[in-house]
Formats: structure tokens, sequence, C-alpha cells
């Protein structure tokens, strides 16, 4: 069984090697040394058809992967399927007053929610990730979204570079690899 390695690895890197080593390998154990990147390997493996069971050990998660049936397996990479994406990169909506751009984003998210199409995703990177944690004033549309199907991604680099990890109210905490596919398999992306 072959075993990789990502102790110590930066974000997205323990599921850039994860998957390289799925490329030719039907049973792998992947090692890493925290929750975030054990959720992020585990996620995109489940997607790419292979069960998976999490043991820890002392400071260590050890994720086993096993390839399931090659019938039932997911593609690693969907194909574009008229989806599109909104990704957020800061929690005010323009350039100019801040007042005017918080006013603006909650307005925007809002009328996302009642609109009749809606995004595959809403991914919120940079400064954009205050807007999912607690105590943010978009939650009731953002909860409400994700109610109705839309996926919520919060990236986890920006989360720990806001000290917010413990604070996400919605969605998932995910990684870089996860949100460039997201966006890569969208036929479209608005960003804000």
């Amino acid at each position: 069984m072959k075993v990789v390695d990502a102790r110590g690895q930066a974000c997205p890197q323990p599921v850039i090697l994860a998957r390289q080593a799925m490329a030719d390998s039907n049973e792998l154990t992947v090692i890493v040394d925290n929750e975030t990147a054990e959720m992020n390997v585990s996620r995109m493996a489940e997607k790419a058809g292979y069960r998976v069971a999490s043991q820890r050990k002392d400071q260590d998660i050890f994720i086993h992967l096993t390839r399931v049936v090659e019938a039932q397996a997911k593609p690693l990479q969907a194909c574009a399927t008229d989806e599109w994406v909104v990704l957020v990169t800061s929690e005010v909506l323009g350039r100019g007053s801040d007042e005017l751009g918080a006013v603006l984003v909650r307005g925007f998210l809002h009328a996302l929610d009642e609109a009749e199409s809606r995004p595959a995703s809403l991914i919120f990177m940079n400064s954009g990730v205050r807007l999912v944690v607690q105590g943010s004033k978009v939650l009731d549309d953002l909860r409400s979204l994700s109610e109705k199907g839309v996926e919520i991604l919060a990236c986890g680099t920006c989360l720990d570079f806001y000290a917010l990890k413990g604070r996400l109210a919605v969605g998932q905490v995910s990684n870089m690899y996860s949100i460039v596919e997201a966006l890569s398999r969208a036929d479209r992306v608005l960003s804000l």
C-alpha cells in the first residue's frame, strides 16, 4: 500500500500529493497533521470515488483511502454543466466607501437568495471570509442559499490569516485546490 506523508505541508499541498498518488493507486494512506488537511483530503477522495477512513495516532492523522468499484467512482474533474460560481474576495462590494460597499454586498446576497437562478457555489476568499463567520450581517441569506443547494466554500488560509477559523458559521472550510476545481468546472465566474 502506498503511503503519502503530507505532514507539515501547507494548503493545498496535502490534497495535491494525495491526488497524485491516487492516479496510480487503488489503496493508499495519507498522513496529515491537522484537521483541515484531513477534511480537504477526505472530501477530494470521496468525490473521486474512494472510501475514506481516518485514524488518529498521537498528533498525526492517518487517512486510509480505498477506491470503490470503478463503475461507481466519480471522475476527479467534472465537465462543465452550464453552472456558474460567485467568487467573493472582499467583505464589501466595489471600491470607494466601505460603508456603502457593506450595504451593497448585503443587498447583492439577499437578491441572490431571492433570485430564481442561483450559482452552484459561493467561494469566499481574502476578507470575504468575514461574511461567513459568526456576527456577519448576511448569515441568514447565506444559510438560506446553502439550504437551497448552493455550495459555500471558505478559504482556510484566509480564515487562518484573519484568526476566524473557529468562528465559521455557514459553509465549509476549503483549500485552494478545491477552489480552483470549482472555478474551472464552472461555465461562468462572477467575481466581487
